[in-house]
């Protein structure tokens, strides 16, 4: 090795050694200067002491409960600023992360949107509970819980509505009562009556055995097949039956009662006196009252929501037709008015007595009662009274209106 390297090796040494030092003199230099900044110049807080007061120092601020707020897809929801004070003897609460807290009163928070995945997979958007508030109840008009035995589904995906008429239609035929359907339309957000001319499809389905007809109340059979029928339907629509848990049967022998109680009709038997009526002059009368000739041979006339309101036929045997209304002659007509289904009754005998009155000038007959006794002014308003406007107002106690769609269904 010659002097220049061992030269250049001990000027290297020194470096070396002077760098240490000079690093080692820094580090105790800067440790003087910080233990004199950092001296404490005042007791411990976490020792017991107190601290100490000064002019200048703002009062220490309470540590802040730091509580992880909820975080939703569409955005992050700031916590409230005017959170309760939690009391220390109460239990500490626990909360768990990403679990969002929500206040007994908040009202819930808007549903997310449907999140696209890249996938091209969609994730289902969360059902909103909030939609049976939207959707209400079933119409009494259309399905009412007192005098039907009414069903309820809802489906887990929409079926069309072909498919569930005809589901279980041989069973359906065997009942003796009708049965309603009645389902939500999505499209215009109303339930309405179902038939095989809808070609849309439901998701909230409602069907009713109606309980009394003038035939009479609901068998135990009807029930028994009805009750079946449901079930069955449930289960190839994959859907929960919701059926009442009420004594059907005390419930239509009752609704039974209160029809027989009030189901009432009213004829005015108009005769001749001597020659017999002929039928171009009955057509004419009718026609000129505002009657229609129906399939049934009978004249009716309608108001204006196309309800009927009375009806004329013929007080022989032989029914009017279109073929033979212009040959046929009779010995007197029959002008019938339903009470349970005619709306305003009174005011619509009214107008029966006044277009039966027309009737009986024209043909030169007579209005005569089953016995075939004259009926006099008096006597009609007492028929008016008795017989059409205390049955209806009874029916108005029920919440069961004349002609109102229960009562068409009922006295049918």
């Amino acid at each position: 090795m010659t002097e220049l390297q061992m030269g250049l090796i001990g000027l290297g040494a020194a470096a070396v050694v002077g760098v240490l030092g000079y690093n080692k003199w820094q580090e105790m230099r800067h440790r003087k200067v910080a233990e004199a900044m950092l001296k404490p110049q005042h007791d411990d807080v976490l020792l017991g002491g107190a601290p100490a007061a000064t002019g200048t120092m703002q009062e220490r601020s309470e540590p802040e409960l730091m509580v992880p707020s909820p975080v939703v897809a569409a955005g992050r929801v700031e916590p409230s600023l005017d959170a309760p004070v939690l009391d220390a003897t109460e239990p500490a609460l626990v909360v768990q992360p990403d679990v969002p807290l929500v206040s007994p009163e908040a009202s819930a928070p808007a549903m997310p949107p449907a999140v696209d995945f890249p996938s091209g997979e969609r994730l289902a958007e969360p059902v909103d509970e909030r939609v049976d508030e939207r959707v209400g109840e079933v119409p009494a008009a259309l399905l009412d819980p007192r005098i039907e035995f009414v069903v309820a589904m809802e489906l887990v995906e929409p079926v069309s509505v072909v498919q569930i008429l005809h589901s279980q239609r041989e069973a359906i035929q065997r009942i003796g009562k009708p049965v309603h359907w009645v389902g939500y339309n999505e499209r215009n957000r109303e339930w309405e009556h179902l038939s095989v001319d809808n070609t849309h499809s439901v998701r909230r389905l409602r069907v009713g055995l109606q309980l009394v007809n003038r035939l009479g109340p609901a068998s135990e059979a009807d029930v028994a097949t009805f009750t079946t029928a449901m079930q069955a339907l449930a289960d190839e629509l994959m859907a929960v039956a919701d059926m009442p848990s009420s004594r059907v049967l005390d419930q239509a022998a009752e609704i039974d009662r209160f029809c027989a109680a009030v189901d009432l009709e009213i004829g005015l038997n108009l005769v001749s006196r001597g020659s017999a009526f002929s039928g171009t002059k009955i057509r004419a009368l009718a026609e000129a009252a505002g009657m229609v000739l129906g399939a049934d041979g009978v004249f009716t006339r309608y108001d204006d929501d196309g309800r009927a309101q009375f009806h004329l036929q013929n007080y022989e045997t032989a029914r009017f037709s279109a073929d033979n209304v212009r040959n046929i002659s009779t010995h007197g007509v029959t002008f019938l008015l339903d009470v349970p289904r005619v709306d305003h009754g009174e005011r619509v005998f009214m107008q029966m007595i006044e277009i039966a009155k027309r009737f009986a000038e024209t043909l030169q007959g007579a209005l005569v009662d089953d016995n075939r006794q004259p009926l006099s002014d008096s006597q009609l308003d007492h028929i008016r009274r008795e017989f059409i406007g205390k049955p209806q107002a009874t029916m108005a106690s029920f919440d069961l209106a004349a002609g109102s769609p229960q009562a068409l269904r009922l006295f049918s």
